[in-house]
């Protein structure tokens, strides 16, 4: 008889299922990482996974990622850029609403434009700021109007941030339209194709087409999964990675993104020991980010510089002067400058540091506190939205530029930086954009405002039936493109 290779201490969690070969029939169980997606309004799930994915499953933008992090067709079937970059014109496929009424320029020109105004609530409002308005042209044509270049827009726009969900009737074009629901889950069945002609002789979708999307927590997730009862689990990251250590779960089902973004410690209080840039250099030269990392995996590589590579800056990425010296000289840098200010300053010298809850979370927390004992500085963990003095970041970035990188990790940081970053933002042409950027990158570099230790982990749980999954830089794994075979 065939025994479950799930150890005992979370033998419990038979209850989530069998130990039964996984199905390559019925639906594709997803389990997205996060609080139960919003059902009704997806659009206000703020940043949690669940939410994310069902907006971008039941109401996608004028472009989308596939598989690979690539931009396809979303609810426009195809686009041109004129006039040196400050239009994009976008023609619109047939589309449907969820009540099956047609989709149409006027309805999409106006929720892009209430997405994009002032006082949107949208995460990505302050890298939209060279939109100048949205318009319709004809009722299967839109123009987006921009005060300045930006050839990275595209990729804003495939974020599920920038879906065209409608409110009154709530719902959006698809692909997906949500079937039935539960507490914490949707089952979603692809939507018709209005495009398509009648006389096409198309069997209807059958049930391996539907996709059920749970939100649940991650330990509950890697359960599921281990006990074959669900087919992928996404949006894991670091705070989570420890628990793939007490399930039997094949290497083979293992997978990481090449994710890019940033991960690091951000200087949000620039008083004290951390008012002085030489002080916030000395730390990020102390810290051990290979042994910090090699505690999770050999495969999450190190960041010593802010961008990973030059991108939409005129220069390569600033390289920090203290990356020269070789560990035992920063150590002793920073321990002289712990001292010396412990010297002139009587009393303790402790840093709060604002850290998310979870298992890796907490390891992370006790290598960083060790790291910073050892030259003199005493460290207390405090939550992720509470005062502190270091704050963590743990960002995928949702377009490829320079600014994202430096707009992010200057939360905040010195004046140079900050005109640099705003003058790269106002920049009229590509040129000056890339010069004020490069400049940013190298005053924010000389400011210490921001400790890089490496880029994103991020992990999924992918079942060997999902053919169509790809790792890719976004972390970003639309649920129409998982079975090759029924999309």
């Amino acid at each position: 008889m065939m025994r479950c290779a799930i150890p005992v201490m979370i033998a419990a969690a038979l209850a989530l299922g069998g130990c039964n070969r996984r199905s390559d029939a019925g639906p594709v169980i997803v389990s997205a990482i996060g609080e139960p997606p919003r059902l009704n309004d997806p659009s206000r799930g703020g940043q949690e996974l669940p939410s994310r994915l069902l907006l971008d499953s039941t109401a996608q933008g004028l472009v989308r990622f596939d598989a690979a992090g690539q931009i396809e067709p979303g609810i426009a079937e195809r686009w041109i850029v004129i006039d040196d970059g400050m239009s994009y014109i976008f023609r619109l496929r047939d589309a449907e609403w969820s009540d099956g009424r047609q989709v149409t320029a006027e309805e999409v020109a106006t929720v892009l434009s209430r997405q994009i105004a002032r006082g949107s609530h949208n995460p990505l409002l302050p890298f939209l700021s060279a939109i100048d308005e949205v318009v319709e042209m004809t009722p299967e044509v839109i123009e987006v109007r921009l005060k300045r270049p930006r050839p990275d827009l595209l990729k804003l726009f495939a974020q599920p941030e920038l879906a065209v969900f409608r409110t009154r009737p709530p719902g959006g074009s698809g692909p997906f339209r949500i079937a039935t629901t539960g507490k914490r889950d949707a089952m979603l069945h692809p939507a018709f194709d209005p495009a398509r002609s009648p006389d096409d002789d198309v069997a209807e979708p059958g049930p391996a087409a539907n996709v059920r999307l749970i939100g649940e927590r991650a330990a509950r997730a890697v359960l599921r999964f281990a006990a074959r009862d669900s087919d992928l689990v996404s949006g894991g990251t670091f705070v989570d990675w420890p628990l793939l250590a007490h399930v039997d779960v094949a290497p083979a089902n293992r997978r990481l993104d090449p994710a890019a973004g940033l991960f690091g410690l951000v200087v949000v209080n620039r008083t004290g020991f951390l008012g002085e840039a030489r002080n916030r250099i000395a730390i990020a030269g102390a810290i051990d980010r290979a042994a910090l990392l090699a505690a999770f995996t050999t495969d999450w590589v190190p960041a010593t510089q802010l961008l990973p590579e030059q991108l939409d800056s005129a220069a390569p990425p600033t390289i920090p002067g203290w990356t020269a010296l070789p560990a035992a000289d920063r150590f002793s840098e920073a321990r002289a400058r712990a001292s010396e200010w412990r010297a002139a300053n009587p009393g303790p010298l402790q840093l709060r540091i604002a850290m998310p809850a979870g298992p890796g979370a907490t390891i992370f927390y006790a290598l960083i506190g060790a790291n910073l004992r050892s030259i003199g500085i005493d460290t207390v963990r405090v939550s992720l939205n509470a005062d502190a003095d270091l704050r963590l970041i743990d960002a995928v970035a949702p377009y490829d530029s320079a600014r994202w990188y430096l707009g992010t990790a200057c939360a905040p940081c010195g004046e140079d930086a900050r005109t640099a970053i705003e003058a790269a933002r106002e920049a009229p042409d590509a040129v000056s954009r890339a010069r004020h950027l490069a400049e940013a990158d190298t005053a924010l570099a000389a400011d210490g405002g921001f400790i890089p230790i490496a880029r994103p982990l991020r992990w999924s749980l992918v079942a060997l039936r999902l053919r169509q999954w790809q790792g890719n830089s976004r972390a970003w794994h639309p649920l129409n493109h998982l079975r090759s075979d029924t999309n």
